[in-house]
């Protein structure tokens, strides 16, 4: 957000409030238990001594004010994104934490909490107009329950590009093999990079040749970007080499798709220089 102020972006865009999101909005994705859950992770009440009085995944780390940047996280998305869909933006940013797309309908697991992106499109596929979505997601890792919600779902198109390295690579999911099913079968693509090392070329080859056509062909309505940044030039944990251009550049691209109307959400990313550098290149 520094980095998006210093170089006069914030100035240039116009200011959608944070909210928190309501109940109701996160039981689009997740079982109304699984909310009550995490509220109760950040309560005072919460002894931390019995099972279910903190998160079953060793990388989710809590203190009292998770549960509500979690909520404000998911509203964030939510807003920014209903607004787009309606028309009322020609597209937008969610600069956000915590990310969203390991949070499976009952378990936080890879610090998110709450799917962000995946409420987000279940909240926008209600909007008059908005029949079928495009999820890209370009962070490092695959975006495992993201996927598992649109699997069977033939309006929503999920698209990822992640290390795999045949399932070595955290979370271990993102089988290229993985392609929907059902009604949503052909509407799954995973994108699995055998090893580390990747960058512009490789990113903008699969762009060319792979992402472009099929989304040309699946024309969305709308299109989400999950928008890790570990997949960055100078990530500790990502080990790949996408340099900023190379962001804005699939941004633009992905732009050319559903009028314009796109939104890009935070989510990963282990080194502010890069994560910064590459959201100010995007936005």
């Amino acid at each position: 957000h520094a980095r998006l102020n210093a170089q006069g972006l914030i100035n240039r865009c116009e200011r959608v409030p944070s909210r928190q999101a309501e109940e109701h909005e996160l039981c689009k994705i997740h079982p109304y238990e699984h909310v009550k859950r995490v509220q109760h992770w950040s309560s005072e009440n919460n002894s931390g001594l019995y099972e279910g009085d903190k998160p079953e995944s060793s990388d989710v780390y809590v203190n009292q004010s998770s549960a509500l940047s979690a909520a404000l996280s998911a509203g964030c998305v939510i807003s920014i994104t209903e607004k787009v869909a309606k028309g009322e933006l020609s597209n937008g940013i969610a600069n956000v934490r915590p990310p969203g797309h390991h949070a499976e309908e009952s378990e936080a697991m890879g610090f998110c909490f709450y799917n962000n992106v995946a409420v987000a499109a279940k909240m926008a596929q209600e909007i008059n107009g908005i029949h079928k979505i495009l999820i890209v997601d370009w962070d490092i890792h695959h975006g495992n329950a993201t996927e598992n919600q649109f699997l069977n779902d033939p309006n929503v198109m999920y698209i990822s590009l992640h290390r795999y390295e045949h399932g070595n690579f955290y979370p271990g999911s993102g089988n290229p093999r993985v392609v929907g099913t059902g009604r949503g079968a052909g509407h799954n693509i995973n994108v699995a990079w055998p090893h580390g090392g990747v960058g512009d070329i490789e990113y903008l080859a699969a762009f060319y040749h792979v992402i472009m056509p099929i989304a040309t062909m699946f024309a969305p309505d709308l299109v989400l970007i999950s928008a890790g940044f570990d997949s960055a030039d100078g990530d500790p944990l990502g080990g790949c080499s996408v340099s900023p251009a190379g962001f804005a550049h699939m941004t633009g691209m992905l732009k050319s798709l559903a009028r314009g109307r796109l939104v890009l959400c935070l989510e990963g990313g282990y080194n502010m220089r890069s994560i910064a550098h590459s959201m100010e290149a995007c936005a």
